[in-house]
């Protein structure tokens, strides 16, 4: 932010506020640990209901595991071959939900399966839904993925908001899509919902839960369970490191694959949790962006595995795995990994190169699956169950874990946990979160010609092609950034696209804490191969003078950031002498 902005910096206290807030009332109906997307959901569930509830995550929100998405809200159409149908169609219809209350960030995605058979595998797939064993990997065909698509059609019936799958031949096949395997025999397409932001529509969650809410729903990022005794559970701030204790009357444990080791800390032994990791390289590979034609191709490799590649944000995405983790090891993409995601690209568009001097990003998680000792990851259950895990040091304080669960059903489960929580606590349901818009979902203008006239009306100081593209980044709260921006919008010098005062924004509105929060879940700039060194500096020194950071806080951010864009995500900002 520039000394001339018209946006001011408020004074800074030395406590971030939510965290003052969250120890000035040590108390609340619910604890939930654990702000990945079903934690927020359900907060945000239960603050609309009216329930005194406060949500912690031990780093920034949206960190872990929902991170690591690939991207696509979906019904999981080869859930059916476990024989899932009620989750399929649970999966299908919230789909179809967000769609309508989240298009902001979730938008039809056609997905193309390339085809290399006719009948391969109509024999073995009810062997394999009864046995949950994989065997040898036999190829699916035509007719077997007829059969799936026309299933999973009919869950969307009455309420589908995405056209019906289509089937054509090898000639129509490879007009389409001309740098396609010429043995390919059949393409079909289908439609999913393409997340093209999963982080800022979790925290679109999020703020709604707290304005729903008011004083009486708190949530804190960057704040750990540690431990329970005497029916308080122990809290850690770890920024500052100073703990604290915390009662309430429900704790709900919503932390993904780290389930077990968070019921561990507060002094119970579970093993409810089987996670396997998946992984995802993003490319900057032009030809490869233009071979997919604007859709998704989501396929069968030599091995079995379902994997996809897919073009978002004008790069593409190559995934995923679907390896065993322990929890208490690193997480992280190995060479072996992105050689896999190599050979996968040749199985679909074998004249298209890619190799190692395209990635731009790689990200990965741990999908919070059910322990599921010898059935092979890829026919681990992907529904959820909420189980009572009581606490021995909580005494009387009613405990739930979550197990399992994804993005797509974030709204569902939360409303199931939240009812499984208000049971407990004694009370009912005030409303339902059913179609209710979420964030910058409001109002969201679909077609061109709403956009158009969205950012005619929003034009401000900004302009209408600038409000645009604010639109199109935030939803409708774009409108509130527009205001405070007025007539400054300075362009960032190093970072195309984005201005100081929108960063400002940012860190002074959604709970900023660390420089790398900004770089990789409230913006894109990270995934889209924007973070250079130049470039996260300049951001440090916007967010800096909002936050108030000296300047040896602004260089520790710069070097943790540096840092974490290395180790994690593959991206060297060449600022090792920072």
């Amino acid at each position: 932010m520039t000394e001339n902005s018209s946006i001011s910096s408020p004074a800074h206290s030395a406590e971030r506020p939510q965290l003052a807030a969250l120890k000035a009332r040590p108390h609340a109906e619910v604890l939930i640990i654990g702000g990945g997307i079903n934690g927020i959901g359900t907060f945000r569930d239960l603050a609309m209901q009216g329930v005194d509830v406060v949500l912690i995550e031990r780093s920034d929100w949206a960190s872990g595991a929902s991170a690591a998405s690939s991207h696509m809200i979906h019904g999981g159409i080869r859930y059916l071959e476990n024989g899932e149908f009620r989750l399929v169609k649970e999966s299908v219809n919230e789909r179809n939900g967000l769609l309508r209350i989240a298009p902001h960030y979730v938008k039809p995605l056609p997905t193309t399966i390339p085809i290399f058979s006719t009948f391969s595998g109509i024999t073995s797939a009810p062997l394999r839904m009864l046995t949950h064993r994989q065997g040898k990997p036999k190829e699916r065909g035509a007719a077997l993925i007829k059969v799936g698509l026309t299933i999973y059609d009919s869950f969307s019936r009455g309420g589908g908001v995405v056209p019906r799958h289509r089937f054509i031949g090898k000639r129509a096949s490879l007009k389409a899509l001309p740098k396609l395997n010429p043995n390919v025999k059949y393409t079909t397409t289908y439609y999913d919902g393409s997340l093209v932001n999963p982080e800022r529509l979790a925290l679109d969650v999020l703020l709604d839960g707290v304005a729903a809410g008011g004083e009486r729903a708190r949530a804190v990022n960057y704040v750990e369970a540690t431990g329970a005794a005497d029916g308080k559970v122990q809290l850690r701030d770890n920024v500052s490191g100073e703990q604290f204790d915390f009662t309430a009357d429900v704790v709900v444990n919503a932390s993904g694959p780290w389930t077990d080791l968070t019921n561990q800390a507060l002094g119970a032994a579970t093993r409810f949790m089987g996670g396997t990791k998946g992984s995802h390289i993003v490319v900057d590979n032009p030809e490869l962006f233009r071979a997919c034609a604007g859709r998704e191709l989501f396929f069968e490799h030599r091995d079995g595995r379902i994997v996809l590649v897919y073009p978002l944000h004008g790069k593409v995405i190559i995934g995923t795995t679907d390896l065993e983790q322990d929890m208490t090891q690193p997480i992280e993409v190995t060479e072996d990994e992105i050689d896999y995601f190599f050979d996968l690209v040749k199985d679909v568009f074998p004249s298209v190169p890619v190799d190692r001097s395209q990635i731009i990003y790689r990200f990965v998680g741990v999908r919070p699956l059910p322990r599921h000792d010898d059935t092979q990851p890829g026919f681990v259950s992907r529904d959820y169950r909420i189980v009572d895990s009581p606490i021995p040091g909580l005494g009387a304080t009613k405990v739930l874990s979550l197990v399992g669960g994804k993005w797509t059903t974030f709204r569902a489960l939360g409303q199931q946990l939240a009812d499984e929580t208000l049971a407990r606590l004694g009370r009912s349901r005030r409303r339902s979160t059913e179609g209710v818009a979420i964030g910058g979902g409001v109002d969201y203008p679909t077609t061109p010609e709403g956009k158009a006239a969205w950012g005619a009306q929003h034009a401000g100081g900004v302009g209408a092609e600038r409000a645009r593209v604010l639109l199109n980044r935030y939803g409708t709260k774009a409108a509130r950034i527009i205001e405070a921006l007025g007539a400054e919008d300075e362009p960032l010098a190093s970072v195309p696209g984005y201005s100081r005062g929108e960063i400002a924004f940012i860190a002074r509105e959604e709970q900023v804490v660390h420089l790398i929060d900004v770089l990789t879940r409230r913006t894109s700039i990270a995934f889209r191969g924007l973070a250079t060194g130049e470039g996260v500096t300049e951001i440090a020194s916007v967010i800096a003078a909002e936050l108030g950071w000296d300047e040896a806080r602004r260089d520790d951010e710069l070097k943790d950031a540096a840092t974490q864009l290395y180790e994690q995500h593959g991206v060297d900002l060449g600022l090792a002498a920072a």
